[in-house]
């Protein structure tokens, strides 16, 4: 078993977060989801399912409770062989944040950050009521839903399957893979969030499509100050739209 490793302290900010939604989610978001995407990856490069035995290989190194985070000394332990951590679903949000952050101290309170779609943004513009970002439809990535939240000091992110999938034997895989079974999400389904901080927009953006609609808006409802909407297709194509109960206070021209 490889001994504990000391971090630094902005690996450590992010491990941290990650396994705090990991235990509030009972492992839908996980870090250690690396060994399962490395095998999607190979799947798309080979356009062919991972195998049963591959799966149940890979499943053996994966699981948030085979990362032990010491706070006293401040490192990190990889408890199961062939581990992988996978920081994607927060890195961004983390980055962008940071990146508000230094423009702040250096005396521009007005900004906005976007690190591939996560956005971080500070103050207002001046003479507004805060920066105004279009909801991506998740019937074609190249548009938006010709809706916007209206955000200051705070983040915004999307997830979904609107442009990284892949079709295998009929079935349309997300890349939002599922670190309980190892599989990419089938449902057509993606989520728009907003949070007071960028790694926990990031976060919430991914595992409520891994959650489903009931159990990622009740997740979302339970965070302070964040709101989120999930939309789903079915096979016929039919739209369906969750809300969280603070939504709409970003929804531009809202009323509510």
């Amino acid at each position: 078993m490889p001994e504990p490793v000391s971090v630094s302290d902005d690996l450590w900010r992010v491990l941290e977060c990650g396994q705090s939604i990991a235990e509030r989610t009972d492992g839908a978001f996980d870090v250690t989801v690396g060994p399962f995407m490395r095998l999607w990856r190979r799947a798309r490069e080979l356009n062919e399912l991972p195998t049963v035995e591959r799966l149940e290989k890979t499943r053996s190194s994966v699981g948030y409770k085979h990362l032990r985070l010491d706070r006293q000394h401040r490192t990190v332990q990889l408890l199961a062989p062939r581990m992988r951590l996978d920081v994607g679903g927060l890195a961004l949000g983390y980055i962008a944040d940071q990146a508000v952050a230094a423009a702040r101290a250096a005396g521009a309170p007005v900004v906005l950050v976007d690190a591939g779609g996560e956005i971080s943004v500070g103050d207002a513009p001046f003479g507004t009521d805060g920066w105004r970002v279009a909801i991506q439809s998740l019937a074609n990535p190249e548009q938006n839903a010709g809706e916007q939240v209206i955000v200051q000091r705070s983040c915004v992110t999307s997830s979904g399957d609107t442009q990284r999938f892949i079709e295998l034997g009929g079935v349309r895989y997300s890349h939002i893979i599922d670190p309980r079974t190892g599989l990419g999400l089938t449902r057509r389904i993606g989520a728009t969030v907003v949070a007071a901080d960028g790694m926990t927009a990031d976060a919430l953006d991914t595992v409520v499509c891994v959650l489903g609609p009931e159990r990622g808006i009740a997740l979302i409802d339970s965070i302070p100050g964040a709101a989120g909407r999930i939309t789903t297709i079915d096979g016929v194509g039919k739209f369906t739209v969750h809300e969280s109960k603070r939504f709409k206070q970003y929804l531009a021209g809202s009323t509510d």
